[in-house]
């Protein structure tokens, strides 16, 4: 099974967010945990960290094909962004989409978001478990 990994705007500053509450979470260390979460499960990853747009849509836009779902991490995406959530809507693929909880919030939260559909199903809660919740549902 291929599946994507979008990781939106700031999520390169986790560690920033991580270390007003003590724990020091980075994305590599996030990324680390969803690798070793699918190792051994026949699931390639492959990863975006972008906060840009243009990047984020051409991403998705050449990897629908080979890609049979995709775990989104959306921050400010979620809120205002129509182009990605159109995107997303087009590709018709099975989609996690992932918030995360204080104090890691990045601003944006499930019931603000503007990132839904059919195919999207969308996670809560600290970042790596919200993300192993993701990537389970995917793969179920």
């Amino acid at each position: 099974m291929n599946i994507l990994i979008l990781q939106g705007p700031n999520l390169n500053l986790l560690v920033l967010k991580s270390s007003e509450n003590g724990k020091r979470l980075t994305l590599d260390k996030l990324n680390k945990a969803i690798r070793k979460h699918v190792h051994g499960k026949d699931v390639t990853l492959k990863f975006l960290q972008t906060h840009k747009q243009f990047q984020a849509i051409n991403f998705l836009q050449r990897n629908r094909k080979w890609a049979d779902g995709l775990l989104c991490i959306p921050t400010s995406w979620a809120k205002y962004d129509w182009s990605i959530a159109e995107t997303l809507n087009i590709i018709n693929i099975p989609i996690a989409m992932v918030y995360f909880d204080d104090p890691f919030s990045l601003g944006s939260n499930e019931t603000e978001s503007i990132m839904t559909g059919k195919k999207i199903h969308s996670f809560s809660g600290q970042p790596v478990d919200a993300c192993i919740l993701g990537i389970d549902h995917i793969l179920s």
